[in-house]
């Protein structure tokens, strides 16, 4: 069983799931020589996964067998299990729990050389929708306090399998980071009477420096403090505190604005790798004035060492309103999509 272990000083959780790895050696440095193997995300390999939970497949074609387009199952070895209960309890100063939760992988195309800058825009949408069906029914657990979607691109950005596919994990706690955001918001609204998202979106509307693209319904930005080269968000324009607030056909404006930012740095960067994330409000509806939903899309171009470790200040080598400049005026080539 996984477990959840609360530090005392900071009050981050931390998830402790050996089942994850075998033993210290698993994390050497060593480079692994290449081997050919059978993706397990692959159609044909289904009972290599753990069974479907939800599919989007050919009229006609059986759970678990070929002829899906997009899949969802459990993750194989989760950081977290959907099975028991929380069980908090102390242990002397320190506060833990058993790690239940749920860790889901949404498989995004059945075409193994396909990643998600070249999917259409109809597959992205697809995608897009798919993390709303997940989260409404996640929310119906009332041991979870959060829904986090994020997606690991290329090896140097954790990802263990080369598919395209991305993740979900549900757990019983706010995680941190969006605590952070939460609160830094909530001063903000009680200091203003303003969402400070919302006015990000204004200022970045006036000041036009570190715009990547207008969508309509979402502007895509380098933020102006950036911890990373090229990090990039996308937000709604007007105010939506969760992901689930959109109308359907913006899911549509979403998928063309995908599309387009992930060319944009897959041209600009050699396709770098790189981690998204989706930040959203908490399953409780506490936050809805002051919180604002965006993703986070963080390419993998520098190192993460000692400094920011042990201070929590980035150093970025690149200004944003650079990145954005340099993204903002390339022109991308119509890319054949499937």
């Amino acid at each position: 069983m996984p477990e959840l272990r609360k530090d005392p000083v900071t009050g981050r959780w931390v998830i402790i799931s050996s089942g994850r790895q075998k033993r210290p050696s698993s994390f050497s440095s060593v480079p692994k020589p290449h081997e050919a193997v059978l993706c397990p995300l692959c159609p044909g390999h289904e009972d290599s996964t753990p069974p479907e939970i939800l599919a989007y497949r050919d009229p006609d074609t059986e759970p678990n067998k070929p002829g899906w387009r997009l899949r969802v199952f459990p993750n194989k070895y989760p950081a977290l299990v959907v099975e028991g209960n929380l069980a908090r309890e102390p242990h002397g100063l320190y506060d833990k729990m058993n790690g239940i939760g749920a860790h889901e992988v949404i498989v995004e195309t059945p075409d193994h050389e396909l990643d998600m800058a070249s999917m259409s825009e109809q597959a992205i949408r697809d995608v897009l929708w798919v993390y709303r069906e997940r989260m409404i029914d996640l929310e119906r657990d009332r041991r979870f306090q959060y829904i986090m979607i994020f997606k690991n691109h290329g090896e140097a950005a954790g990802a263990s399998l080369e598919h395209s596919h991305s993740q979900l994990i549900a757990t019983p706690i706010i995680p941190k980071k969006v605590l952070e955001e939460i609160e830094g918001s909530r001063r903000y609204y009680e200091f203003k009477e303003r969402c400070v998202f919302c006015d990000i979106v204004r200022q970045e509307l006036s000041d036009q420096e570190r715009i990547v693209k207008d969508y309509d319904s979402f502007i895509a930005i380098q933020p102006f403090a950036a911890r990373f080269p090229f990090e990039t968000w996308v937000l709604p324009k007007t105010h939506q505190s969760s992901y689930l607030d959109m109308s359907e056909s913006d899911y549509t404006i979403l998928a063309h604005t995908f599309k387009d930012i992930l060319n944009r740095l897959k041209l600009a960067l050699d396709n770098p790798p790189f981690n998204f994330v989706l930040h959203t409000r908490p399953i409780s509806k506490d936050h809805q004035e002051y919180y604002h939903w965006h993703f986070e899309i963080m390419p993998k171009l520098t190192k993460v060492a000692g400094f920011e470790w042990g201070s929590g200040f980035y150093i970025n080598p690149t200004s944003p309103e650079e990145a954005a400049s340099f993204l903002r005026e390339l022109e991308l080539q119509k890319v054949e999509t499937h």
